[in-house]
């Protein structure tokens, strides 16, 4: 699951909370996140992921990069420990781990076949319609964290909080969590949006001699 996640990555920022003021409705402040993603073109941002629990009890730490466009198109870099590319370049997703010299490649799911995350990425979601919305507290100072339960049964989680800056509506941390009782947290640095990123990014080229698995209807 902690693979896959990515897509269900690049929700966005919350309404600011100044000092000493009451925190706005949660659903106020998811309306203020969406307001604020539907501008949002591209971004980019660097990210640790930290897996924890799950059916054998494990934890994990990645490090990397990623860089998201609508619609549809984004690119995750593991760098740290193990390499491992995963593109969507809007038509096809690929999942890539050099050290296995293995591929996987799927389709990417129709809007009424995809997850909420799925669609709130590609830029056809809305927080306030696919979630039930409530504050997850405690938040880091600066912080406002928003608990988001999927409306409908999700295969790639039970429920997800968000944290962002209360101040530049930037997104900080995502966690989720997955039916096997694990939590899988994305914590995000040097976040910058509409950059123009070209097209050519989320183009993938399957290296040779790479094993190719195709998953879901060809």
């Amino acid at each position: 699951m902690n693979r896959l996640l990515p897509i269900a990555l690049f929700l966005m920022a919350a309404a600011a909370a100044t000092a000493g003021q009451a925190r706005p409705n949660p659903t106020e402040t998811a309306q203020a996140v969406q307001q604020k993603y539907d501008k949002v073109k591209d971004f980019t941002a660097d990210f640790t992921h930290v897996y924890k629990g799950g059916v054998l009890n494990k934890t994990s730490t990645e490090r990397g990069s990623v860089q998201i466009k609508k619609p549809g198109r984004m690119r995750w870099e593991y760098t740290a420990p193990e390499k491992k590319t995963f593109v969507s370049d809007g038509t096809m997703i690929y999942s890539y781990i050099p050290a296995d010299k293995q591929l996987t490649r799927s389709a990417v799911p129709k809007d009424d076949e995809a997850t909420t995350a799925v669609l709130f990425l590609a830029g056809k979601g809305n927080l306030v319609r696919d979630f039930k919305i409530s504050y997850a507290d405690p938040a880091p100072e600066g912080t406002l964290t928003l608990r988001l339960d999927p409306k409908q049964k999700q295969n790639d989680y039970d429920w997800l909080v968000l944290g962002v800056d209360a101040k530049t509506l930037q997104i900080r941390s995502l966690t989720a969590a997955d039916q096997q009782g694990g939590r899988s947290t994305f914590q995000f640095s040097n976040y910058r949006e509409n950059t123009g990123l070209s097209d050519s990014v989320f183009t993938f080229k399957i290296p040779k001699g790479t094993d190719v698995i195709i998953a879901g209807p060809r």
